[in-house]
Order: C-alpha cells, then structure tokens, then sequence
C-alpha cells in the first residue's frame, strides 16, 4: 500500500492544473526566446551598421564625397540611436522579473529619437537607390565596389551595396513584428501585457510618420526640381491639362480677390512663411553687400601707386614702397583668397540653399487654391474624383512639411548667416594684425616714430591745415584766370515753365540739373541735363539728406541731390555781357530756336570759347575750348543774351554766352598765375 500510495502523485501531471502550469512554462519559454532574439537580433544589426560607416565607407574613397554623404546619409546618427538602446536593452537582463515590462517602457522611450533618425535615413533611401544603379553602368567601378562589400561582408553576395543600405528600414520595420511576437507570449493578466501594447502601437505609428514623412519629401523633391527648369523645359510642360489648372486656379484666385470665396488662413504658416522672406532678404542683402566688397578690393589690388615714379627722393616714401610692395604681393591677395572662401561662397551655399524653401512656398499657393476647390466641391456634391483627391493631399502633405521644417530652417539659416558675418569680422581683424606687424618694422624708420599717438596726431591735423591751406590759396588764384564755371544753358523751350517756378518758389528755391538723370524707383523723376525744378523738401522720408524732394512745374519726384547745382545768374559773365550789351531785364533762360538765324547787330566781336560746347540740335554749333569764334549777334531772337548766334569755321548757330571771352590782345590767351 505504501507503494501504492508513491505512485499517486506521479498520477496528478495529468490534472487541468499539471496542464496549466505546462502551458505557462512554455509560454514564458516563448517569451524568453523571442527577448532573446530581439537582443541578439539588435546586437548583430549594429554590428553591421559599424561596418557600414567605418569600413566599407573609408574603403570607398573613388567616390566623391557628396555620393558618400547619399548613400550612407545619417547612419552615424542612427548608430548612435540604436547603440543607446542595445547598451540599455542588455541592461534588462539584469531585472529577470521585470524585463518584459522594462523593454516595452525602453521602446516609449526611444520612440522619437528612432523615429527622429529613421525618417531621415529612409527619405534619402530613393536616392541612393538611383546612385547604386548609376554604378552598375560603369562595370569596372561596379567590380571595386563589390570586391570591397565582399571583402568586408561575405554575406551580401551579389546584390552589394543594396543589400546593405535596406538592412535600417528592414529593422525598423521589424520593431513591431518583434514586439508583437513578445506580446503573443505574454500573459493578458501581466502587468507587462498592457505596456508591450502600447509599445507595439507606438513602433507602428513610427512606421507610419515615417512613410508620410517620406512622401512629403518626394512632393518637395518633386517641386523643387521643376523651380530650377529652364525655360525651355517649362515650356515642354505646358499641355490642356496644365493650362486648365492653371485657369481654374486664376479663377479661385480672382473670386477670393473679388471677396465670392473665402480665404484659407493659416497664421501658423503666414508666420512662417513671413521669417524666411526676412531671412532671404538678409542673406541677399550680405551677399550683394559682399560682392561690392570683392569688386572693390579687387580694384584696389589693381591700384599700385609704390610702382609709379613719385619724385620724392628717400624718406618715408621708401618705407612706404616697400611696405605697400609686401602687402600687395602677399596680406592682401591672402586676405581675398580667403574672404572668398570663408565668406564668399558660403553666403552663395546658403542663398542657393534657400532656393528650393522658397520655390515650395510659392507651389503651396497653387496647391492651396487646388485644395480650397476641392473642398468647396465636396461640400456641394459630397464626393470627389481621384485627382481630385491627391491634390487635395498633395496640399495637405506639402503644407505640413513647411509647417514641421520652416522653423528649423529659419532658425539653421540665421545661424549659418551669423557664423558668416563673424568669419567676416575675424577675417578684418586679422589683416589689420598682419599689416600691423609687418609695418612695426617701417614705422621704427620714420622720422617720428618717437612721438605718442596724441603728439603724432597733433602733428598730422597741423600738417594737413597748412596743406589745405595752401590748397585754398591756390584755388584762389586759379580762379582769377579764369572765368567761374557755369550751370548749363537751359533747354530750349523752358522759360515759360522757369519763370512759372521763379514766381512760385523764388531765386533760392530753383535748382538746375548738372546730368542726365534716371528715375529708377516708383517716386524717383527721370529729368534731362540743364532741367530747372524746385526744392521742396532737401530729403526724403527716411531722413535721406541725398534725395531731394523737387517740383519740375508739373510732376513732383525724388532726385539725387548730388545732381542738382543752385541756379543762379553768374557774375563772370559781365565781361561777354559788355561786349555784346544785353538787355538789364535778362533772366538766364533758353532761346528759342529758330529755322535760319541772321544777325541783326552789324557790330561782329572776335572771342575765345573758354569751354567745350556739344551741339545738342541743328539750332546750335558746338565748341571746343580756345577755339576763335566770331559773335554775330549777342542776343537770341526774343533778345535773350543768355545765348549768342556765332560764327565757327563757316557754321552758324547758337552757343551759351557764358562759354565766350573776349579775346585778349595782343598776347595769346592762356593762363598765367598771380604772382
């Protein structure tokens, strides 16, 4: 009976409960298997990720760098990812009980960062796909690739590079499946069960934004290829189709514009959209400021005054020489060399990189005008077609990747565009530094290298005033010899419009145009040389002191002020006044010109023209300066003296009189100086 009674427990393996305590071995069995692939799986997966990026990478160097950062793109990012979450799914080893529960919690919290990493990587996949198909073109480069994949990974066969860059998507497609083999083998009561749901769904959202991420790349991809077609290709484009969209779109446009339809606001995007056109703005501003810069140390290269004879024997001019000399031939070609590369070519990047955003920005209208169609259609009908449809998520696709990507581009240009101006700062101080240092050596030669900086300042503001003077002295008596230089005549034609803007504003208000001027801007005027106006205003409405605000009689404008000279009758003409006795009520105005001029003064005077003359029409002769001219009648036909009917080698017509001095005799005309 003993025996009998030992055997019985053996008999109870077969009860319900024996039974269950079997299957939830075998489920934890399950558990631990798949844990375990998942670790090992995750360990190997990196390994060939290191392979990736440090050998096989190194070993491609016949490649050129910009194909290398395609087809391997972010995968430093993703190893650096992923080798965090093996080192911290090892560790849950460690927590036997919990380790389910730990590695559902490990996958919340690596959600982002995987999905941060992996969208980057697969968007540029495509285009990497289309580099490994250009290779297989050119045989020989395709066999080096493969030996060195094949030296590396034996296992990828064939298929090569392909094989290796779609082993990321392949895992992190196969987070899921492998979180959801986990959960298949845990029990539903488990406080782990729950957690590994949640994991699971999360990994799938993952998987999705990354697939919607990708397709919000190939539409921008997509548009910003059409922003950079030539004309030519545009043109190729144009068919029924594109000219309907094209007319449905001006339609919506026109029923917003008219206030038929509502707009769509997004002040979200507006805002958005608002930041980069201040950051283009920036950045062309710089980039022209830049060039001007470049064109004007490009001329003062050229510039090389040490290499002329200037006729002053030793002294500081040989110091100066030879230190311009030093620095011609090296600081300042160095400086350009590296202004151009360290400035110059980065603002260029980043113009150009601002390029395909803005392209996009101006297809969002489009798109936007599709969208607002469509939605009034389905509102009315209830129902669209497919295309319809696809522009509708076309929209929505592009609309959120510049709502997603703008505030980092703005934020990234700005960045870039600040380090640009700080290279540009350093850049200035180090040649100051090196002309400095190179000129310590020459500045010891000068005769008052001794004196302090006040004492040496002090003594250039002396030696300047005494030159400026002796400048003005001369100027002087330069003056002396010759007639005062003149405004130009006026246009033929103009006294009725001279004299309407004499009455109005006053001899201290009009103002004659020393050279043709183009208006350029909305209120900018374009006027004629010798155009009399009126000073309204002597700047604009920024405060501009070198834009005035004029009448001309019957438009108001802006013009440059430097243009402008105060018009005024010159008290140097007396002298051709006299000999040709002018009428005492002249007002300096233009005559009118007429068909066949004869000189109604029997008198003929012999002058000298002291100014080159341009005839600008077959009333008038034109000039040279010295040139004998025989004055037939000092006064035009309505008695204006401003203008005189001469003689030059057998032509007639008419000159300005203050072009005209009488001819001294019997000494030749020229100049002499004051003693």
């Amino acid at each position: 009976m003993a025996e009998h009674g030992t055997d019985e427990p053996s008999s109870s393996t077969g009860s319900p409960d024996g039974e269950g305590r079997d299957s939830g071995d075998r489920l934890l069995l399950h558990q631990r298997l798949a844990v375990r692939e998942l670790i090992d799986t995750e360990a190997s997966y990196l390994h060939m990720l290191q392979l990736c990026a440090s050998d096989i990478r190194s070993r491609l160097q016949q490649l050129p760098q910009g194909d290398l950062d395609v087809l391997f793109s972010n995968i430093d990012d993703v190893i650096e990812v992923n080798s965090k979450f093996l080192h911290d799914l090892q560790e849950t080893a460690s927590r036997e009980d919990e380790q389910v529960h730990s590695i559902g919690n490990l996958f919340l919290e690596f959600q982002e960062e995987l999905e941060r990493v992996y969208k980057v990587y697969c968007a540029s996949y495509d285009q990497a796909l289309l580099l490994v198909e250009t290779y297989r073109k050119e045989p020989e480069l395709q066999r080096e690739i493969q030996g060195i994949i094949e030296a590396v990974v034996p296992q990828a066969g064939p298929s090569g590079l392909s094989f290796l860059l779609v082993i990321p998507l392949q895992r992190i497609t196969k987070y899921p499946l492998l979180l959801q083999k986990i959960l298949e083998n845990t029990d539903p009561d488990a406080s782990a069960y729950p957690v590994l749901q949640r994991a699971a769904s999360a990994l799938q959202d993952v998987n999705a934004n990354i697939n919607e991420y990708k397709r919000r790349k190939e539409v921008a991809s997509k548009y910003t290829k059409v922003g950079q077609l030539t004309l030519r290709e545009r043109l190729a484009r144009i068919n029924t189709h594109t000219l309907s969209k094209k007319t449905t779109r001006l339609s919506q446009l026109l029923k917003q514009e008219a206030g038929l339809v509502p707009r769509t606001e997004d002040k979200e995007f507006d805002y958005l959209e608002e930041r980069l056109h201040w950051v283009s703005l920036c950045v062309t501003e710089t980039k022209n400021n830049v060039a001007v810069y470049l064109a004007n140390l490009e001329a003062f290269l050229r510039f090389r005054p040490q290499e002329s004879e200037l006729d002053i024997p030793g002294g500081p001019v040989v110091q100066y020489c030879s230190l311009m000399g030093d620095l011609q031939l090296q600081a300042f070609p160095d400086f350009k060399q590296r202004l151009e590369g360290l400035v110059w070519q980065p603002l260029c990047s980043l113009a150009k990189a601002l390029s395909g955003p803005q392209n996009l920005v101006k297809k969002r209208l489009d798109k936007l005008l599709d969208f607002e169609r469509v939605e009034e259609k389905l509102l009315e009908v209830g129902s669209v077609t497919y295309e319809e449809q696809e522009a509708r998520h076309t929209y929505q696709a592009l609309n959120s990747l510049l709502v997603a990507e703008l505030p980092q581009l703005n934020q990234l240009a700005m960045r870039w565009l600040g380090q640009i101006l700080h290279t540009f700062v350093d850049l200035q101080r180090d040649l100051a530094k090196q002309v400095l240092q190179r000129a310590e050596g020459s500045l010891a030669q000068l005769p008052h290298h001794h004196l302090s900086e006040p004492a040496f300042r002090k003594l250039v503001e002396d030696v300047l005033g005494q030159t400026g003077h002796q400048l003005r002295s001369f100027q002087e008596n330069f003056e002396k010899v010759l007639p005062p230089p003149t405004v130009q005549p006026l246009l033929p034609g103009a006294e009725r419009q001279v004299q309407a803007l004499l009455s109005r504003y006053g001899p201290e208000k009009l103002y004659q145009v020393t050279s043709n001027i183009s208006g350029v801007g909305t209120l900018d005027l374009t006027l004629l040389r010798g155009q009399i106006v009126a000073l309204l205003q002597n700047k604009d409405t920024k405060g501009n002191s070198s834009r005035w605000l004029v009448d001309t009689g019957g438009h108001r404008g802006y013009v440059p002020a430097g243009k402008l000279e105060l018009y005024r009758v010159i008290p140097g003409q007396e002298e051709v006044k006299e000999q040709v006795q002018p009428p005492k009520d002249s007002h300096h105005l233009t005559p009118e010109p007429s068909p066949a001029p004869v000189p109604s003064v029997p008198t003929v005077t012999q002058v000298v023209a002291v100014y080159p003359f341009v005839a600008r029409s077959s009333h008038e002769v034109s000039l040279q300066a010295g040139q004998l001219v025989t004055v037939l009648e000092a006064q035009d036909k309505k008695g204006n003296p401003e203008w005189s009917l001469v003689e030059v080698n057998g032509q007639r017509g008419y000159v300005p009189s203050s072009f005209l001095a009488r001819a001294p005799s019997p000494a030749p005309w020229g100049w002499s100086l004051p003693s």
